[in-house]
C-alpha cells in the first residue's frame, strides 16, 4: 500500500526555454506504470500536452532523462521531449502554432505525474510542479523601436556593454516577432527584432528602410558598431541576402540564413514575391489533408539565375540552416545553388551549410514545439490556408537543438572579441 505519496520535481523550475531541465518523479512502488504529462496554456487560450508512459525502477524512481518512455507523444530515452513533443489536446482548434507573443512573461508549463497509461487524462495527478520557461533572462531591456519610420523591438543585455549587435528577420506570417530576439539579447546579442512587412512600397524605399533599421543598431551607445549581423529565416533570408548584396549602407560581419530563400527577380520589391507566388497558384501541390505545398511551383522560379539574389556579391561569412524535408520551400536546392554561384567567384571559404534530414521548414530555438502544418494567411489575396511545414517531429525537434548550439557558436565566432557569457535565470 502506498503511504508516502509520490514526488515530482523540475530542475531548473525556472531556465532559459533553451536550456535543459530534469523531471524526476519519487517516492512510486517499483514497477509502478505511470504517465508523466506537460500542460501548456497558451496566449490563445489553447491548451497543449506532452506525456510519456514510465516504469518505475526497483527504488520506485522515473528520471525522464534517463529512463525510456514506453509510449505517449513520444518514445525512447528523451529528457526535453515534455516540450518538443507538445500537441494540442484532443477536441482543439485544427492548425494551430504556438508561438510566444508577451516575451515579458514566461511560458508556464505544468508537469504532472498519472497512474497507469491508458485513461491517464481521466485520473487525477499523484504529483505535479511548475516550470516557467523565459525568453529574457533577467536584466535584459526590451525596449519599443518607432523612429524613422522603422518598427521593431530592441534587446539589450544586462550588463555594461557594448555588446555584438543582431538584425533578427522572420518570413512571410508578418507582424512582430520577439521571442527569438530577446533569446538572443539573453545570450549578449543587442538584436532588433523588425516588423518589415508592413511596407507596400518601391524597392529603393524598402532598402532605405532596412538601411535605417541596421543603423539603428549599428550606432547604438551599447553597440559595437563593426560587429553586427543579420539572421533571416524564410522570407527574412531572402532579405538578409539581398541586402548584403546590394546595399551600399549595409555590411554585418556575418549572416545566418534559415531555410534559405534567394528569389528576387530584377525590379520587384520583397513584398510582391507574395504576387509572383500566389500568381503559380495553379501549380501549387496539395496532400492528402489538404495542406498547400509551395516547394514544387518554387523550383521553377529559382531555376532562372536572373531571378534570383546575386549571392557572389556578398563578402561576409554565411551561414545557411536548411531540412530535407522543407515543403515550404526548396531550401536545400535554394543552398546548392547559392554553393554553386559563391564557387563560381571563388567565395566558397565564406560559406558553411548545415542540412538536416527529416526537418521541416520552421526551424526555430530548441525545444520548441514542431509544427509540420498549421493555418496560414497568404497575405496579398488575404486567403487563410492550411500550409505544409514539413518535418517529422522527433528529427525535427533534433535539428532545432543542434542548429541553434551551431548558430550560436558561428555568431560567437564572427561576432564576439572574447567568449561571451551566457545569461541565466
Amino acid at each position: 500500500m502506498q503511504v508516502t505519496p509520490p514526488i515530482l520535481s523540475v530542475t531548473p523550475n525556472r531556465a532559459l526555454v533553451d536550456e535543459k531541465f530534469k523531471v524526476l518523479v519519487e517516492n512510486l512502488p517499483p514497477g509502478c506504470p505511470v504517465t508523466v504529462r506537460s500542460l501548456h496554456r497558451s496566449e490563445d487560450e489553447d491548451d497543449w500536452e506532452a506525456y510519456g508512459h514510465y516504469v518505475s525502477d526497483h527504488r520506485g524512481i522515473v528520471s525522464v532523462s534517463e529512463d525510456l518512455s514506453f509510449g505517449g507523444t513520444y518514445t525512447g530515452k528523451e529528457p526535453m521531449a515534455l516540450l518538443w513533443s507538445m500537441r494540442p489536446v484532443p477536441g482543439s482548434r485544427p492548425g494551430l502554432r504556438l508561438r510566444k507573443q508577451n516575451v515579458c512573461t514566461p511560458m508556464v508549463v505544468n508537469i504532472s505525474v498519472h497512474s497507469g497509461h491508458e485513461g491517464f487524462r481521466d485520473r487525477a495527478p499523484l504529483a505535479s510542479a511548475v516550470t516557467e520557461r523565459w525568453y529574457m533572462a533577467p536584466g535584459v531591456q526590451r525596449i519599443d523601436i518607432n523612429e524613422q519610420g522603422v518598427r521593431g523591438t530592441l534587446f539589450i543585455p544586462p550588463g555594461p556593454g557594448p555588446f555584438p549587435g543582431l538584425l533578427d528577420l522572420w518570413g512571410g506570417g508578418g507582424g512582430l516577432v520577439e521571442y527569438r530576439a530577446a533569446l538572443l539579447a539573453s545570450h549578449g546579442y543587442v538584436s532588433l527584432a523588425l516588423n518589415y512587412l508592413l511596407l507596400n512600397q518601391e524597392s529603393a524605399n524598402v532598402f532605405t528602410y532596412f538601411e535605417t533599421a541596421f543603423n539603428i543598431i549599428k550606432d547604438h551607445p551599447q553597440v559595437i558598431p563593426d560587429r553586427v549581423g543579420i539572421l533571416g529565416l524564410s522570407l527574412g533570408s531572402l532579405v538578409a541576402l539581398s541586402l548584403v548584396a546590394y546595399s551600399t549602407v549595409i555590411k554585418p560581419r556575418c549572416v545566418v540564413c534559415i531555410s534559405c530563400n534567394h528569389f528576387y527577380p530584377p525590379g520587384s520589391t520583397f513584398m510582391s514575391q507574395f504576387a509572383d507566388l500566389s500568381s503559380q497558384f495553379s501549380k501549387v501541390r496539395v496532400d492528402e489533408d489538404d495542406n498547400l505545398i509551395w516547394k514544387y511551383a518554387a523550383l521553377e522560379f529559382i531555376a532562372d539565375p536572373s531571378k534570383t539574389v546575386e549571392v557572389g556579391r556578398i563578402n561576409c561569412p554565411m551561414l545557411l540552416v536548411n531540412g530535407c524535408d522543407d515543403q515550404s520551400w526548396p531550401s536545400v536546392e535554394t543552398a546548392e545553388e547559392i554553393a554553386r554561384m559563391m564557387r563560381e567567384v571563388g567565395k566558397e571559404h565564406l560559406l558553411s551549410r548545415l542540412a538536416y534530414p527529416g526537418s521541416g521548414h520552421l526551424i526555430e530555438p530548441p525545444f520548441l514545439p514542431h509544427f509540420r502544418a498549421t493555418n496560414f494567411i497568404i497575405r496579398n489575396i488575404k486567403q487563410k490556408v492550411k500550409y505544409l511545414w514539413g518535418g517529422q517531429t522527433k528529427p525535427h525537434s533534433d535539428a532545432q537543438e543542434d542548429s541553434w548550439r551551431k548558430i550560436l557558436s558561428f555568431l560567437q565566432l564572427h561576432l564576439c572579441c572574447a567568449p561571451s557569457l551566457k545569461a541565466k535565470l
